[in-house]
């Protein structure tokens, strides 16, 4: 702060702190005119409330007293009078510092503990599920949900369901969080709209949902175009992303219309790389989380 606005600060701080004090002395000594009946003579409903003029309570007097007092006390101890540092030194950045170091010790001790554990065992850990869970929070909520069930509009998978695109052991979560995972449906337009509305009744019929089963008939041999990435049960294929299509965990919707659209129109889902933004151990206990959510059974205190 330059000196100008310093001496604009203590200038403002002196002025406001005398009016109110020279008001504060005149109050309690100025004359109001009032009737035989010691009111004011303001009345509402009609004169059945009448506003009464008393003396100002002692107790009240001393109050405000006293916080005048408190009021230049403050200014002395702490800075806010212009470039007046305080008497006991505190700035706000030195108590974010302090407070900083404090919680990197505790985090620093938490996370020493972690780091032995893989993010199964992790995931039986109260205080791993806690720090998850607000990383989770912080960073996945937006797309996911901060229940986990995801967002079929954005293509954010359901993580409390049990089969994973790329697999659900600690491990595969944790490569899904550091590097990142892209996944590429291409479209299927060109097997034109008859085959597409047959192939997606065949998909249907796999999982068990309702479906015509004249058209799936149909589009059964169709399938063979989908057997590369989805396998010819279409069991999926962790490690291409490509889903499995005989559960009814879907990814961008299970109505018909879903599976038409994406069978048709192709499909293009991103999950960015965490790793430039959270540290190793942070991803360690965020997959724990998400180990977690799928497997909510497994915890238990330790």
């Amino acid at each position: 702060m330059s000196w100008g606005w310093s001496l604009w600060v203590m200038g403002l701080v002196t002025l406001n702190m005398g009016i109110t004090f020279l008001l504060f002395l005149w109050a309690p000594r100025a004359k109001i005119p009032t009737l035989p009946d010691q009111t004011s003579g303001h009345v509402w409903a009609h004169g059945v409330i009448r506003e009464g003029v008393r003396r100002l309570p002692t107790w009240w007097v001393w109050f405000s007293a006293s916080m005048f007092v408190l009021a230049w006390l403050y200014l002395m101890l702490y800075p806010g009078y212009g470039h007046h540092p305080g008497l006991l030194g505190w700035t706000s950045h030195g108590e974010l510092a302090r407070d900083v170091a404090r919680n990197d010790k505790l985090l620093g001790d938490l996370q020493q503990r972690f780091s032995r554990y893989t993010p199964e065992q992790l995931a039986q850990d109260p205080a791993a599920l806690q720090q998850g869970g607000r990383l989770f929070i912080d960073n996945c909520a937006a797309c996911h949900g901060r229940d986990g069930k995801g967002n079929a509009n954005l293509g954010a998978p359901n993580l409390t369901a049990a089969n994973y695109l790329y697999g659900s052991s600690g491990t595969d979560i944790t490569t899904s969080i550091h590097d990142g995972r892209s996944g590429v449906m291409p479209p299927w337009a060109s097997l034109g709209e008859d085959n597409v509305h047959n192939l997606a009744q065949y998909v249907l019929s796999l999982s068990g949902s309702p479906h015509d089963a004249t058209k799936a008939a149909a589009g059964k041999p169709l399938f063979t175009t989908c057997a590369a990435c989805h396998g010819p049960e279409g069991k999926g294929n962790p490690a291409l992303g490509a889903p499995n299509l005989t559960d009814q965990v879907w990814l961008y919707g299970g109505t018909l219309a879903d599976i038409e659209h994406s069978i048709g129109d192709g499909r293009q889902g991103h999950m960015p790389s965490w790793s430039p933004r959270l540290s190793n151990e942070d991803i360690q206990v965020l997959a724990a989380y998400v180990y977690h959510l799928s497997h909510p059974g497994d915890v238990r205190a330790r």
